[in-house]
């Protein structure tokens, strides 16, 4: 089917797409020139209301063409001054632009797509909240737009976000951020489903790429969608005061509309546990708890790098000193807590009520920089080494079984791969020298020899297909009340 349909139909449907989203462009430039503000926040005038109801005709001839020939919609679309956020779950793929493109309602986009030739102009037709990379305080400035709008009585299109952050494999919802939440006003949760017999929709961080996901949907001869309009759901007083037990209650909604379940799970923790770097983490770390903890003890992400330097140089101070419960609290100046006590029991191996803090700085560096695992395994040479600059066998075992948080793991491989002189000890320069002529060094000395042991070292590579990491599925809600894993058994 998919040879047959990649000769004759996918070409013709591929064409029509694109001459659908061309033909768009020129009323969308149109209709976008001289905008400003307080134009925007005005009702259309006729003319746009005719560009409006031409481009999604438009935009759902594009759609017809790529094989979803109808979509089921459920429910009623609440009306701006009802709810002026729309949450829609789960994200999985760029088909999830269908509703976008249904509603018009602004969305927040990278503001450098608006330079994107075509799809830009289409793009700043719908008035998105724009997200500046290169501003350092665009987080700030984004919650604070979305806050102006929804709290602008109706006057501004609805707001369409994508509360999870991150496409994932539909199995379950991940944690919500609590950006459309922030401003305290009603919402309308939106849920997508996709009862296809072959899923070729979903997109995520592995599996197919989306040039594949997209020639494989469009040789499909009809694709399903349907999209649910759930009842507005209004904020208690409590909620409104706190926005992360508001996002956790709708997200709650919305998995029991969709029948799946709930993981506290983040877009962070998809990036750490799936970071392209040399030590890929294995299906049983511990850090994607540590992750969680570090959250709950109130560390920002955006401070996380700052936080790391200043932690570092105390470590490096106190050198193999270790230290109790209460000063773990005074090293991170937090008061003692249960999440304090959780976090010191991950690294507290003996169970005899004293860590070793360096270990806890390399955790740290693993969460605030997943990908750059030389930069963390630099830090930690720079913990352990010896006043000649060097770290022994036992050291380096310790190093990487913080790195990857686990419980056992063999580096007599790797170091004697890399102490080609077999004196004992190893420099940061030996290992940077061998890692950068063996940049799978993970894979073929560590992860080849452990592979099915008992350890349950396994790369992140072995997850489900076309998802994320099976971690982030559970089985059942049960799993949370399950005992803390220590790095050490």
């Amino acid at each position: 089917q998919i040879a047959f349909m990649t000769l004759t139909l996918f070409p013709i449907r591929l064409f029509f797409a694109a001459f659908m989203m061309l033909l768009a462009w020129p009323f969308a430039f149109i209709a976008s020139m001289g905008s400003d503000e307080q134009e925007l926040e005005k009702p259309l005038s006729w003319w746009r209301k005719i560009v409006d109801v031409l481009l999604k005709a438009i935009m759902r001839m594009m759609w017809l063409a790529g094989g979803f020939h109808w979509i089921n919609v459920k429910g009623r679309r609440a009306l701006p001054a009802e709810a002026a956020i729309l949450t829609v779950a789960p994200h999985s793929s760029y088909f999830d632009a269908i509703p976008v493109t249904m509603t018009f309602a602004s969305i927040v986009m990278k503001a450098e797509s608006k330079d994107i030739p075509v799809w830009g102009t289409l793009i700043k037709y719908i008035r998105p909240v724009f997200v500046s990379r290169a501003d350092q305080d665009s987080r700030r400035k984004t919650v604070e737009e979305i806050k102006r709008r929804a709290q602008s009585g109706g006057k501004w299109p609805q707001i369409m976000i994508f509360p999870e952050g991150t496409c994932t494999n539909r199995s379950c919802l991940i944690t919500f951020k609590p950006g459309a939440f922030i401003p305290g006003v009603p919402v309308q949760p939106v849920v997508l489903r996709y009862p296809n017999k072959l899923d070729t929709i979903t997109w995520t961080w592995q599996g197919p790429g989306a040039f594949e996901i997209l020639w494989l949907t469009l040789c499909q001869f009809h694709n399903s969608v349907e999209i649910e309009f759930l009842p507005v759901y209004i904020p208690s007083e409590e909620e409104r005061k706190n926005p992360v037990l508001y996002a956790n209650n709708v997200r709650r909604v919305m998995a029991e509309a969709l029948g799946v379940s709930v993981t506290d799970y983040t877009f962070e923790d998809c990036q750490l546990a799936l970071a392209e770097g040399q030590l890929r983490l294995p299906s049983d770390t511990c850090l994607l708890e540590f992750a969680k903890l570090v959250r709950s003890l109130g560390l920002k992400p955006e401070k996380l790098e700052d936080d790391l330097d200043k932690y570092a140089a105390s470590a490096m101070k106190m050198k193999k000193e270790k230290v109790d419960i209460k000063e773990f609290s005074a090293y991170l100046e937090f008061p003692v807590s249960q999440t304090l006590e959780s976090m010191f029991a991950l690294f507290d191996e003996n169970e005899d009520g004293v860590i070793d803090i360096r270990e806890f700085v390399i955790a740290l560096s693993v969460v605030c920089k997943p990908s750059k695992t030389l930069e963390t395994i630099q830090l930690a040479f720079q913990l352990y080494q010896s006043e000649g600059g060097t770290v022994t066998e036992e050291d380096l075992a310790c190093i990487l079984k913080t790195a990857m948080g686990v419980s056992q793991i063999d580096v007599t491989h790797l170091f004697r791969a890399v102490d080609e002189e077999e004196k004992g000890k190893i420099t940061y320069d030996d290992f940077y020298t061998f890692a950068v002529l063996h940049p799978h060094f993970a894979e073929d000395y560590l992860y080849a020899d452990q592979m099915g042991a008992e350890s349950g070292l396994e790369t992140s590579s072995l997850s489900a297909p076309n998802g994320i990491c099976t971690d982030f599925s559970p089985d059942n809600n049960g799993d949370r009340r399950k005992p803390l894993q220590k790095k050490l058994n």
